[in-house]
């Protein structure tokens, strides 16, 4: 065999080596270098399951009487694992069109409903964005997502201020038109008026796991990109008393 026949066949075989390479390790430098970190799931705490403490005194539940809405940096979206050819990827959406209300008398919540504006949620990638607003939640028929308290919730023990307390709420959650009851355990925050506005503020915090299915929807899958078939709704509310009040 000559030199040039020896030569085609070592880089033919080089080709085929490299080639084999790329396409094991492409995925995984999509996921390490061109896909952006997940978000941080939203909480209210050091961890999820130790508690930020407070030493300001006990809340007074008259002063957080009435009405509350949505202000600003609250937040919404979804978190999903993705899988590339076999490599897992975390994706999450964000958006901060977000509004609604919340009724306190005493230490019970007797009314909560917060709506998502679904077709402003983004990721690191508009292609998957437009996938997910046409073909997963069809914002273009249901532009909007919501949670609606079904039960009061009532909080046992007063918190101090900027105490973080774990309390269940029981809801229905709408999404892509259908309507589930749900219930989620989220981290609820209150500062008295001295430490946070002039008339404090409360912040919420929490994660909803979904089946697609459940609510109507298809997690995406094209071949070379799989979604789960289960995912998780994600919120992070600061509420502020309503202008005026």
């Amino acid at each position: 065999m000559g030199k040039r026949a020896k030569a085609l066949i070592i880089t033919a075989a080089g080709v085929i080596l490299v080639g084999g390479v790329a396409a094991f390790a492409a995925p995984v430098i999509y996921r390490d270098y061109f896909v952006e970190p997940a978000a941080t799931a939203p909480k209210l705490s050091a961890s999820d399951t130790t508690l930020q403490s407070a030493s300001g005194a006990p809340l007074d539940p008259a002063a957080f009487a009435g009405d509350w809405t949505v202000g600003k940096d609250s937040y919404a979206g979804y978190r999903v694992a993705e899988v590339l050819n076999g490599t897992d990827v975390t994706v999450t959406g964000r958006t901060d069109e977000v509004s609604g209300t919340l009724t306190a008398e005493g230490q019970t919540v007797t009314q909560a409903s917060f709506t998502v504006d679904v077709a402003s949620i983004a990721t690191d990638n508009p292609s998957r964005d437009d996938y997910f607003r046409g073909e997963v939640v069809h914002a273009s028929e249901h532009p909007t997502a919501t949670f609606t308290l079904t039960s009061p919730l009532t909080i046992e023990k007063v918190p101090a201020s900027g105490e973080v307390t774990e309390q269940t709420l029981s809801g229905d959650l709408t999404l892509a038109g259908v309507t589930k009851p749900v219930s989620v355990t989220v981290q609820l925050r209150a500062l008295a008026a001295s430490e946070g506005s002039d008339s404090g503020s409360v912040e919420i915090a929490g994660q909803i796991p979904i089946t697609f299915a459940d609510f109507g929807m298809t997690a995406p899958n094209l071949g070379f990109v799989s979604v789960d078939p289960t995912g998780t709704v994600e919120f992070s509310l600061s509420l502020e008393r309503p202008a005026g009040q």
